[in-house]
């Protein structure tokens, strides 16, 4: 007699890796039907261009983290390697899958065309695949009517609540007993300077933020030192799940009731709703992944100088702040968004290089990378959207505003160490005298600037100025305010 295999449904984690408030798992165990927690690292998307080891890292830390808390419950996240479907139907040998539960992905075009695919093959199996929004982005939407209404209906709504029954999760023994016919994932991870993962530290640092750090958040979150103990630091644990947005908003607000810092907490709040607006205007019009939003601006072409983006990369370009910036993202993984609407300025106006160029290398360094933030923002910094304004950011006086003193400054760049606060902004303009002086030769011991930041700046508002008035690109912003135009729309800096 040929042994029925039992019936299951799979929870297939993506970016939303927390058990609490977790749309899509609690629903999952909804069915009377036991579950299989699954994380798989696809082959596909380790060398996808978007991706670095840091990434990697603060998922295997965060499945360490769901792990320990799912220790008492008897289970833990079968976590393997391979594609998708291969994986599914490695998991169809052994057991019947009635339903697969994941969220709306909002993700890039490899992962996009994979979830396609995916629904192709569960259809011809008859399998139910069944998706759930995350953290209030809607898919299939034509305009931003009523978004905001129910994006904070979404917010208000209780949280789910992560409390298994018996049965309700596939056991470790089971796990254990089908683990030898997959590739499995080591989750031994990396130490590093980056911030860890997991929702334990995600919620330590939403802690000391609401306790004592949130004080100096508006005072602070457009200086590139101070930001970072002033700002939240949340945004790895929002891009990877670790937290809900939901989560994160109610008790902010629920704080607010008693806070004596209302203002603090009300710019946090809607940095959140702005995080969300962004996210959604990439669901709904992603071929900003590879060209402008405005077609409009598929006419500017921009020719490519591999010795200009290298310099700008490696922190290399004359120019201290945009330097030590580089830097510190790269080390770090983080940078505050003023600095990172910099940096992308710099490259796009000043260097003159396609955004595309800067995309995938800084999708690579930022800890927090979105692809629905990414790509939004790297258009609207070089001024490609044709509905935001223009904005040349002048790296100079960004420095002596946000770094007067130039501590950042020295901190990442410590080739200008000796260099006295009244240069340190703008080391190039010593005279030989003073460079011998504090021994710091320019040229020598760090660049002279790569290009002339007076030039570059007109060449950019010159072009940029002129192609905003054409035609193509004023019909097609009215296109682009329709579709995606909050009512009350405002641009964060």
């Amino acid at each position: 007699m040929i042994e029925k295999k039992p019936h299951i449904n799979i929870f297939w984690f993506k970016r939303d890796l927390r058990l609490q408030d977790n749309e899509n798992l609690w629903q999952s165990m909804q069915d009377n039907i036991p579950v299989i927690l699954l994380y798989i690292f696809e082959p596909s998307i380790l060398v996808d261009s978007h991706y670095s080891n840091r990434h990697f890292n603060f998922i295997k830390e965060s499945l360490k983290d769901i792990n320990n808390r799912l220790f008492e419950h008897n289970t833990k996240v079968l976590v393997v390697s391979g594609e998708v479907i291969p994986v599914f139907k490695k998991i169809q040998q052994h057991y019947n899958i009635n339903h697969i539960y994941s969220h709306i992905e909002t993700g890039i075009k490899l992962t996009f065309d994979r979830d396609k695919a995916v629904k192709k093959w569960q259809q011809s199996e008859n399998i139910r695949w069944i998706q759930y929004i995350n953290n209030g982005v809607q898919r299939g939407l034509k305009n931003r009517k009523n978004w905001v209404q129910n994006w904070e209906w979404w917010m208000t709504e209780p949280q789910r609540i992560f409390l298994p029954e018996k049965g309700d999760l596939i056991t470790i023994q089971d796990i254990n007993y089908i683990a030898p016919f997959f590739d499995i994932v080591s989750l031994e991870t990396l130490n590093s300077s980056l911030q860890k993962g997991g929702t334990t530290i995600g919620l330590r640092y939403f802690e000391s933020f609401l306790s004592s750090r949130l004080e100096n958040y508006n005072a602070h979150i457009s200086k590139p030192l101070l930001s970072r103990k002033s700002c939240s630091r949340l945004s790895p644990y929002i891009a990877w799940g670790n937290l809900s947005v939901r989560q994160i908003w109610q008790k902010a607000k629920h704080l607010r009731k008693t806070s004596k810092h209302k203002r603090q907490l009300d710019g946090f709040t809607s940095r959140l709703r702005w995080q969300a607006h962004f996210i959604q205007k990439f669901e709904m019009e992603d071929s900003m992944e590879f060209l402008s939003v405005n077609k409009g601006y598929h006419t500017l072409k921009k020719d490519n100088n591999s010795k200009l983006a290298k310099a700008w990369k490696e922190g290399k370009t004359g120019f201290p702040l945009i330097d030590a910036c580089m830097r510190c993202l790269v080390e770090t993984g983080y940078l505050n968004f003023r600095m990172r609407a910099m940096v992308v300025s710099f490259f796009v106006h000043n260097l003159w290089q396609p955004w595309q160029e800067a995309s995938s290398f800084l999708a690579r360094q930022f800890l927090d990378f979105e692809p629905g933030i990414h790509y939004p923002q790297l258009q609207m910094q070089a001024g490609e959207t044709g509905i935001n304004m223009l904005r040349i950011y002048n790296p100079i006086k960004t420095s002596y505003e946000h770094d007067p003193e130039g501590v950042f400054i020295k901190k990442w760049v410590p080739e200008l160490k000796n260099v006295p606060q009244s240069y340190i902004h703008e080391p190039y303009i010593m005279s030989m005298m003073e460079q011998q002086f504090c021994n710091t030769e320019i040229g020598r011991d760090y660049p002279a600037p790569i290009i002339s930041l007076k030039d570059s700046q007109k060449k950019a508002s010159d072009i940029l100025w002129k192609l905003q008035k054409h035609p193509n690109v004023t019909e097609d912003a009215v296109r682009i305010l329709k579709r995606h135009t909050l009512i009350d729309r405002k641009i964060w800096d």
